[in-house]
């Protein structure tokens, strides 16, 4: 009688053969090779292999990913809920995955993409701000090309040299490790001439930067009829 497990009427060499074939696709499952080599190592499909999790009856989810990458091949631009449901196996649960992770990485690649040249452009990036009736302080940092890594809200109120700590100010351009900053707050007043207290602000944070190394490249005050720029009155 046969024992248990082992492969009946099979050469010796074909049963190392699948045993090695079964030992190689567990190793290379896409979220182990993802552990293992980085996503950057990932192919298209393995990648969309990760976000899908699992396949449907009769169809794997890599036989699901590469059919999907097919349709994604023929342009984004025409994919839609009602064309990826056309793949069979494909619900509506995961055809609303694919596409929620298609326009969040969108969005991010536009956002990424933007560039400050100049005070103007800081302007239209937070033109938002500038007709609020609270004063907001606001950072923007900067890689290394001036594209836009991160734009947010530090403090809310009437500023100060006390308030405006440059930990707090400094903190997430570490992190985002950004090459500049550029600081921002509007007037609700409507003046565009800086107060004491804007200047004393700008001089202590022009300080921190060149202690930690990130340039201060501007600081620009908001209001509904423009913007004043440190950095062009040569204040910076």
């Amino acid at each position: 009688m046969a024992q248990k497990g082992r492969h009946i009427g099979l050469p010796l060499r074909e049963v190392c053969d699948m045993t090695a074939l079964k030992d190689l696709h567990k190793h290379d499952k896409p979220r182990e090779k993802l552990v293992a080599k980085g996503v950057g190592a990932l192919k298209n499909e393995e990648l969309l292999a990760i976000l899908l999790g699992s396949g449907v009856q009769g169809k794997d989810v890599r036989k699901l990913a590469k059919e999907i990458i097919s349709l994604m091949d023929e342009g984004l631009g025409q994919l839609t809920l009602e064309r990826l449901c056309t793949i069979h196996g494909l619900g509506t649960a995961k055809a609303s995955q694919i596409l929620a992770a298609l326009e969040l990485s969108k969005r991010y690649l536009i956002r990424s993409n933007r560039r400050i040249t100049d005070a103007a452009d800081v302007y239209q990036e937070l033109a938002k701000y500038a007709d609020r009736s609270q004063e907001y302080f606001l950072t923007i940092t900067l890689d290394g090309a001036s594209h836009i890594i991160q734009t947010r809200t530090v403090f809310i109120g009437t500023l100060n040299q006390s308030l405006v700590h440059p930990r707090e100010v400094f903190a997430d351009a570490i992190a985002d490790r950004a090459a500049g900053i550029i600081v921002a707050h509007n007037h609700p007043s409507g003046t565009l001439e800086p107060s004491r207290a804007d200047m004393q602000i700008t001089q202590r944070l022009k300080e921190v930067a060149k202690l930690v190394g990130i340039e201060l490249l501007d600081h620009v005050i908001l209001t509904k009829e423009g913007y004043y720029s440190f950095s062009d009155e040569g204040v910076l």
